[in-house]
C-alpha cells in the first residue's frame, strides 16, 4: 500500500512541478512551496475527516505514508534553502522557511478543523 502510493504521490508531484515550472520561471520555489501546503492541508483535511468516519489501516497508509508523504518533500525544501544560501539570497530563504512552515502548519490545522466543520 506504502509503495503503491508513493508512486502515485512521486508522479503527481512531478506533474505539478513541471506544470509550474513551464508557466513561471522564477528564482522562488513556489512549487515546492504550493506542493508542500497543499499536502499539509490535505494531511490536515483527510485526518479530521478520518476521525470521524472509519477508514481502514491500509488505506490510512496508501493516503498518508505513500500518497501524501511522496507528494510533499522536504529533502526538495532543504535543497531549495541551501541553494538561495549558496545563491545569496537570504530575503528570499527568511521568506521561504517562514511561508513553508508558517503555511504548512498553518493549513494543516485549517485543514482538519474545516474537515470537523463539514462533516
Amino acid at each position: 500500500m506504502v509503495s503503491a502510493g508513493g508512486s502515485i504521490g512521486a508522479v503527481l508531484r512531478y506533474i505539478i512541478f513541471s506544470l509550474f515550472e513551464k508557466s513561471h520561471a522564477s528564482m522562488f520555489p513556489w512549487p515546492t512551496l504550493i506542493i508542500n501546503v497543499t499536502g499539509a492541508l490535505a494531511i490536515g483535511f483527510l485526518w479530521g475527516w478520518f476521525d470521524r468516519f472509519y477508514v481502514s489501516p491500509g488505506i490510512r497508509m496508501l493516503i498518508f505514508i505513500g500518497i501524501l508523504g511522496s507528494f510533499t518533500t522536504f529533502s526538495t525544501f532543504a535543497f531549495d534553502v541551501f541553494s538561495m544560501v549558496h545563491d545569496g539570497q537570504f530575503r528570499n530563504m527568511i521568506i521561504y522557511i517562514l511561508g513553508t512552515n508558517v503555511l504548512g502548519i498553518g493549513m494543516a490545522f485549517g485543514g482538519y478543523y474545516l474537515a470537523k466543520l463539514i462533516s
